[in-house]
């Protein structure tokens, strides 16, 4: 009789198995990734898989609330280096460039799961949806010291930089959106 699964083991395997989900369904979609490609690429048992996750569904949605928190922590780091509020926001559209620049960039993970499977899976189109509320607020607490009014404003440049950067391979829509901001944090400080 093989020995019982230790926690730290159903972690590790967890982990990894989060890992092949994200790079394999990032890099080709949801769809395309069935369950005997994540086996073979986690070199977990089918049954093992099913036992972390118990459909597929959950394994995205697991794998997406993960990135989100890796995603979101990335950023914050990046604009808590920053001490003067007004670059700290220019410096949300600067890691975005980074982002875009990234070997295998594809997009925004949640817009495209939420594109595959937000119609048919309301856990999926929840996380899609709790991801872009939490940048929301973290980009409205971010212009909170410098121009509340320009939040929404500021969030939608960045929110069409990542649409645009994805379906166009362009990384500099980053670049062109941080002008935007500029020139709108410039406009609202002369009033």
């Amino acid at each position: 009789m093989p020995a019982a699964i230790t926690e730290e083991q159903q972690d590790r395997d967890r982990q990894g198995l989060l890992d092949v989900a994200e790079r394999l369904f990032y890099r080709q979609g949801v769809q395309a990734v069935g369950m005997d490609e994540l086996r073979t690429a986690s070199g977990l048992p089918l049954k093992r898989i099913y036992r972390l996750f118990p459909t597929k569904e959950a394994l995205v949605v697991a794998m997406l609330d993960r990135r989100d928190r890796r995603w979101r922590g990335s950023l914050a780091a990046h604009l808590d280096a920053e001490p003067d509020p007004r670059r700290r926001v220019l410096a949300l559209f600067d890691w975005l460039g980074a982002w875009f620049a990234e070997p295998g960039f594809r997009g925004c993970a949640w817009v495209n799961a939420y594109g595959e499977l937000g119609s048919s899976s309301p856990a999926v189109a929840d996380a899609a949806r709790a991801h872009k509320r939490a940048f929301h607020d973290q980009v409205v607490a971010l212009l909170s010291s410098v121009d509340a009014s320009a939040a929404e404003s500021v969030y939608l440049l960045a929110e069409g930089a990542i649409v645009v950067a994805g379906i166009h391979g362009d990384p500099t829509a980053a670049a062109r959106a941080r002008t935007g901001a500029e020139l709108l944090l410039g406009r609202n400080a002369r009033g």
